[in-house]
């Protein structure tokens, strides 16, 4: 590769395990290699034009280093979100923003490099991965991913690497819905929606700070689901009244909603505490529309979040709850759909069809 003025660039520099290179700080050698300045190959899952999951593919593309402030995870689980397939399809005026992309903005790892700037002691560190593939060609679908170091983050010991990689999105988003507004304790929170993942970790975060919680969900199959995360009360949609039952099990209201379907604005203006918030993490094809008045009379708080939006200091705070209430022990793998790196396109699918729990890639089946 050639530098700006012409001349070959100099390589890359960074850490990475295994060959042992002397390195003095103050009186004490720390073990450590230098990484090479050539990479080897590295299998990923790939797309080179937008469409259906069946453009997914296994390509053997260059194992990248770290570039300064940057780590490399081997990726030993990539989860699979909503939106990695919706980024993946196709739609009118959309175009590939890149030659190809490997998808999947979370997983979980070990780091194996650090480039410049990046303390030492962080390779052989077990982590769980956010915003992988978000602005950036290469995603977690891939045995290994470099990435801004703040974007993995440690990973306990007591935490598998599975339910590492079902973090990232679905709980960064559960936690900004529900702590963006202040303390959920001693409050009453409606979870609609509560099999989802982000649903599932709503649940454990509003439990674990000391809220009541009821969720509504739209089978036993998720009923069981929502109650194994927690939920105090639990609501089929489609067998009973909700808000004839929320009058029932939570007569004084609801404090705050984590909605995940705008067509519930009107039941949740009849759900709602006075001066109560709602907040939408989701939406769909259909516009519905605002009760303008009940919401008035309420003074409620409605609030739509896109987590790729969100300020950066607050996505620094849900990052840090998470990273807490995983270090408390109090947040869950969802059931599991395990795929291979050639079933990518399979993985995908499941997704869109929407497999209840969690759809994972291990990269190294």
């Amino acid at each position: 590769m050639l530098s700006a003025q012409g001349r070959p660039a100099e390589p890359q520099r960074g850490w990475v395990a295994g060959e042992v290179a002397e390195r003095v700080t103050g009186s004490r050698h720390v073990g450590l290699r230098e990484a090479p300045s050539i990479s080897a190959a590295m299998r990923a899952a790939v797309y080179e034009r937008l469409g259906p999951p069946d453009v997914l593919h296994v390509k053997e593309i260059e194992r990248p280093d770290p570039a300064p402030g940057e780590v490399r995870v081997r990726v030993v689980v990539s989860g699979v979100n909503p939106t990695d397939w919706k980024t993946r399809a196709a739609a009118p005026g959309k175009e590939m923003p890149y030659p190809y992309v490997v998808p999947n903005q979370d997983g979980a790892g070990e780091i194996d490099a650090v480039g410049e700037g990046v303390e030492p002691a962080r390779v052989g560190e077990r982590v769980w991965i956010w915003f992988g593939q978000w602005q950036r060609q290469h995603g977690t679908a891939a045995e290994w991913i470099c990435l801004p170091a703040r974007q993995a983050v440690r990973l306990p010991d007591s935490a598998s690497f599975a339910l590492g990689a079902c973090l990232g999105i679905p709980a960064l988003t559960a936690a900004h819905a529900l702590f963006v507004d202040g303390s959920v304790s001693d409050m009453t929170v409606l979870v609609a929606g509560g099999a989802g993942a982000v649903g599932h970790y709503a649940i454990e975060l509003a439990r674990w700070r000391g809220a009541r919680v009821l969720a509504t969900v739209s089978s036993e199959e998720k009923a069981r689901a929502a109650r194994a995360a927690g939920a105090d009360v639990v609501i089929n949609y489609r067998d009973e009244d909700v808000v004839e039952a929320i009058g029932r099990t939570a007569p004084d209201g609801i404090d705050r909603v984590i909605e995940v379907a705008p067509s519930n604005l009107l039941l949740d203006s009849k759900v709602l505490k006075p001066h109560g918030t709602c907040v939408f993490y989701a939406s769909t094809a259909e516009e519905p529309g605002l009760p303008v008045r009940s919401f008035m009379t309420l003074n409620a708080v409605l609030r739509f979040m896109l987590l790729y939006g969100v300020a950066p200091g607050e996505l620094v705070r849900a990052v840090n709850d998470v990273s807490e209430a995983l270090a408390a022990g109090v947040l869950s793998e969802l059931p599991l759909h395990r795929f291979s790196l050639g079933e990518a396109a399979a993985a995908h699918q499941a997704v869109e069809d929407g497999a209840v729990g969690k759809v994972v890639i291990d990269p190294a089946l």
